[in-house]
């Protein structure tokens, strides 16, 4: 499907917009009941848990050295061999067999590495090229010009089914950027929907804490389909770990993986996961008063949270947002001690933030 060819330029800012242009639009923003739609196709899996589907778009992040582009490559050889990887399984339909590469960071030195190694993990030859496997190299471009290239290159080239950016904060100037942001991840909606297919980013994560960088890392948070996390073992530096930070489908067990004699990834069977410092209790003590506050304006503002699940998500967002990234467990814990404490209540059939809560 071809995207709409007016920009956000010429439609809607600083623009009034025509009643032709609502009448086309109107067509594609209306939902009726009686419409029927199809479940977007599935073509990414990690145990048995739909971490990909056509049509949207997921990340992976990890701090510098967690062997992020390891785990990206054993992603994209599953989905060049359509079978399975590492933990991975992928099944790309016969009209969206191509993959496009995008990379922003690295020399054409280390792409060609990485090329390498995804063709031996598919195992495919590596002299010779694969038609359904194009690599292009953005290093040297800015981010407007990568954007663009990105942008041409879906549009003329029929048949993409996965597309992988390493490196998505260098398609932007400032990863602070609010509005960079929002913009970025409509890019990114509108790529992928547009053309039907999966988008696969690549974040860094603050260096002091788990956080993805920047307002990029938030939007990606709350817009993004999954988002894997891949990290450094403390038992042994050369084990790295993959978990889901953040998934719409129902969470896979984390797997490990190191990096074999052939410089391949490969899975440790029988790997004992620590527990980690999210899943560990968490005193409402730890914090201050004013952290507290925060934390419950970020999660719940002025509203009414109605259901459990909404209220725990409500919870677990604002506690992110001040460095305190906890896992389930603790954070149902934790709501079941703010309910006593007052500093959420009751409200019709949900709960509100309690601004007059006496700590």
């Amino acid at each position: 499907m071809a995207m709409e060819n007016k920009t956000k330029e010429e439609i809607g800012q600083g623009t009034a917009m025509t009643k032709e242009d609502f009448a086309a639009l109107w067509k594609t923003i209306r939902l009726k009941v009686t419409d029927t739609y199809e479940v977007p196709p599935e073509i990414l899996w990690v145990n048995g848990s739909t971490i990909g589907t056509l049509g949207n778009f997921s990340a992976s992040t990890g701090k510098a050295k967690s062997k992020k582009t390891f785990n990206i490559s054993a992603i994209v050889a599953a989905a060049l061999k359509n079978d399975e990887v590492l933990k991975y399984s992928a099944y790309l339909p016969p009209n969206k067999r191509k993959i496009l590469y995008v990379d922003t960071e690295q020399s054409k030195y280390h792409c060609h590495k990485v090329m390498k190694r995804i063709l031996r993990l598919a195992g495919l030859p590596t002299d010779k090229d694969v038609d359904d496997f194009v690599f292009i190299v953005l290093r040297e471009q800015t981010p407007d010009k990568r954007k663009q290239i990105i942008g041409y290159m879906l549009e003329n080239m029929p048949d993409v089914g996965l597309l992988i950016i390493d490196g998505i904060r260098d398609l932007m100037y400032d990863i602070n950027s609010p509005s960079e942001s929002t913009d970025l991840i409509n890019l990114l909606m509108r790529w992928s929907s547009g053309y039907n297919l999966h988008i696969h980013t690549v974040l860094h994560l603050n260096k002091g804490d788990d956080n993805t960088r920047g307002h990029i890392g938030t939007e990606l948070n709350n817009k993004a389909e999954t988002v894997l996390q891949i990290t450094k073992s403390t038992q042994d530096g050369n084990i790295s770990e993959v978990k889901a930070m953040h998934i719409r489908d129902r969470e896979f067990d984390p797997f490990a993986f190191r990096i074999n004699d052939n410089a391949l990834p490969e899975v440790m069977n029988g790997y004992v996961f620590q527990q980690s410092k999210q899943d560990r209790s968490f005193p409402l003590t730890e914090l201050t008063e004013q952290q507290h506050r925060e934390a419950l304006e970020n999660g719940f503002g002025k509203q009414v949270v109605q259901g459990y699940s909404n209220v725990i998500a409500a919870l677990k967002q604002g506690y992110a947002s001040i460095g305190y990234e906890r896992g389930r467990n603790v954070l149902v814990s934790l709501n079941k001690d703010i309910v006593d404490k007052r500093m959420i209540v009751k409200e019709g059939k949900g709960y509100r933030y309690n601004p007059d809560f006496h700590y």
